[in-house]
């Protein structure tokens, strides 16, 4: 089951995902062989902020999986990159499969296209197009949605990109990780704690803990619903 989230991350599971099958990572785990995981996006991946790499979402993200998940051995390849929009990242993820050959790409997105103004019909198209490719290439894919941030938790563009992820996520059946839900929730749970750097847009410290914390939730709980656990020897 999936590990206790910490005090300061807590928040209701219906406010993290709801489950959605992995079938190339399920079959990883029944194979016993590295599970090999592909984390791309922008500066939530990149790791702006933390005081080091092992402070990254993704760093974070792979100690928690490999503890739940004994006995298996999970790799994540970092390509975040700072300010990146989706239409960027989706010219990259194809080489990255190449290369990588992952069995799940993690695609963190949504908050540079919203500031940048991309039209929502045209981000969908770009998102719904490269879940397509990922599939035919027996790829599992997660999205991870935008940060919350008071900042632009008015700004209708903002709203616009959030609902397409969510529209993709349930139509395209595939995990969505609504990180924004997440994160204000324990803004408004926990006025004391910052989840933000003094820019309020990049992630602190915590921020990135809570981040790793619930994608760990997410996948570990997608794979126990759908009865899939690693075979023990």
């Amino acid at each position: 089951m999936a590990p206790p989230l910490s005090a300061s991350c807590y928040v209701p599971a219906s406010d993290i995902a709801a489950p959605a099958s992995l079938p190339n990572v399920a079959a990883a785990l029944q194979e016993r062989r590295t599970v090999r995981i592909l984390a791309i996006g922008s500066s939530s991946t990149s790791g702006v902020g933390a005081p080091s790499n092992g402070k990254s979402y993704s760093s974070q993200l792979e100690q928690i999986l490999e503890h739940a998940l004994k006995g298996v051995d999970i790799e994540i390849i970092n390509r975040g990159v700072t300010g990146e929009v989706a239409e960027t990242t989706a010219e990259r993820v194809k080489s990255e499969v190449v290369i990588n050959r992952p069995d799940l790409v993690l695609w963190q997105l949504g908050t540079n296209d919203a500031l940048a103004r991309i039209d929502p019909g045209d981000f969908e198209a770009t998102v719904r197009s490269t879940i397509g490719w990922l599939k035919e290439n027996r790829i599992d894919v997660v999205l991870v949605g935008q940060q919350y941030t008071t900042r632009f938790a008015r700004d209708a563009n903002y709203s616009a990109i959030r609902d397409s992820l969510q529209r993709i996520a349930a139509e395209e059946n595939i995990l969505y990780v609504r990180r924004y839900d997440a994160m204000r929730f324990i803004a408004k749970a926990h006025a004391n704690l910052e989840l933000m750097s003094r820019d309020n847009f990049h992630l602190n410290d915590l921020g990135y803990q809570c981040m790793a914390e619930h994608v760990a939730h997410a996948v570990i709980v997608s794979l126990f619903v759908k009865g899939v656990r690693p075979t023990k020897d």
